[in-house]
């Protein structure tokens, strides 16, 4: 997981260069749903999730059409790393929800501590990166607010969806978006698109959304929301290291130091590194339960 979306900025990156935000989600999702709606009509997944669908289209909403625009809007102004940098800020924002839900093992003097560190490592690689200019603040912004969604969404699975086959939630919901964002995309985009930002939107739609959220969904089940999304840790080193090679992207001093210091804060955040038990399978943790049932 942390490799399949670590490299999604770097398509992101390349596609808006000619592609509109909006088109790179319509593409993105509808393309995606095209791909997996053959096997879930086969397995029988669409009937389940479309009795659930309003959770299926809030976890539609906070996981996939929110989250895809505003990073292809961020990244037609941030850098790819930064983006992927700012994006696992998702254990730093799951804690502070926990903390409002009133969960007090996230009040634990080690992960405010945590809190601490992570916001104030933040803090440093936006003002470094930002050299004062407005439209990279907002771009910021917008990648932190993702971080948010992203935050939720494994619980809307794991409560709401958790009786439903994967498949089934995650072809529905890509439909869903993608016909919304549809007529947004035929009206913005603008221009021809590159061959080169063609391919990067068809990676991005087989490898970076079809298959990565089954992936995403299995790993719920296997480690639970509350740890599924410490994958986001690795995050950016892939997002980093593809930027800097393919990229060119430079490497920034604020980048450089505040990428180890947001790192340790949102492990201490989140609690520190699951332990695994005998079995290999990762020792179950209290649910924050962020969202009202």
């Amino acid at each position: 997981m942390a490799v399949i979306w670590g490299v999604p900025y770097l398509f992101i990156r390349e596609a808006v260069q000619s592609f509109s935000p909006a088109a790179v989600v319509a593409i993105r999702t509808g393309g995606a749903a095209l791909l997996l709606l053959p096997f879930a009509l086969r397995q029988g997944a669409l009937r389940p999730a479309l009795r659930k669908w309003p959770w299926v289209l809030a976890f539609a909403a906070i996981e996939m059409a929110g989250p895809f625009v505003l990073l292809a809007h961020a990244e037609q102004t941030i850098s790819s790393g930064l983006t992927g940098l700012l994006v696992a800020t998702v254990p730093l924002f799951a804690t502070v929800i926990a903390v409002i839900r009133g969960d007090r093992s996230a009040l634990r003097p080690m992960r405010a501590v945590g809190l601490v560190l992570g916001f104030a490592g933040v803090a440093w690689v936006a003002l470094g990166s930002a050299g004062g200019a407005q439209g990279d603040l907002i771009a910021m912004g917008e990648v932190l607010a993702v971080a948010v969604l992203y935050s939720i969404a494994p619980f809307i699975v794991a409560r709401k969806l958790h009786d439903v086959p994967s498949l089934g939630s995650v072809t529905l919901a890509l439909g869903a978006v993608g016909i919304v964002y549809l007529p947004i995309a035929l009206l913005t985009q603008t221009e021809v698109p590159t061959g080169g930002a063609v391919l990067n939107v068809a990676l991005l739609t087989v490898l970076c959304t079809a298959v990565a959220f089954i992936a995403f969904f299995a790993l719920i089940a296997e480690v639970g929301p509350v740890r599924a999304p410490l994958f986001t840790y690795l995050n950016p080193i892939v997002a980093i290291a593809l930027g800097i090679v393919i990229l060119s992207e430079p490497l920034s001093l604020s980048l450089l130091l505040g990428f180890p210091v947001v790192i340790i804060g949102c492990v201490l955040a989140a609690g520190g590194i699951p332990r695994r038990a005998a079995s290999a399978r990762v020792l179950p943790e209290p649910d924050p339960d962020p969202l009202p049932r």
